[in-house]
């Protein structure tokens, strides 16, 4: 879901920002910032934002009857 419309506002993947390092951002509009920050001049850069990851199939809790039909 990389391209949803109800993104929470982060500096860290505004087109508006560089980011720094993993906690700061350099923001043309208020210079360097926390990543989690936002403002009403952002704009969303799919690019930037890295999604979470997906989460892991737990096998050894499966047994051959899950898999019958």
């Amino acid at each position: 879901m990389l391209f949803r419309r109800d993104i929470d506002p982060r500096c860290a993947y505004c087109q508006r920002g560089q980011q720094i390092n993993e906690r700061e951002v350099a923001c043309v509009k208020r210079g360097i910032v926390p990543v989690e920050d936002s403002c009403r001049a952002f704009r969303y850069d799919p690019m930037k934002r890295v999604p979470p990851r997906p989460a892991v199939l737990e096998t050894r809790k499966l047994k051959p009857e899950d898999f019958a039909i």
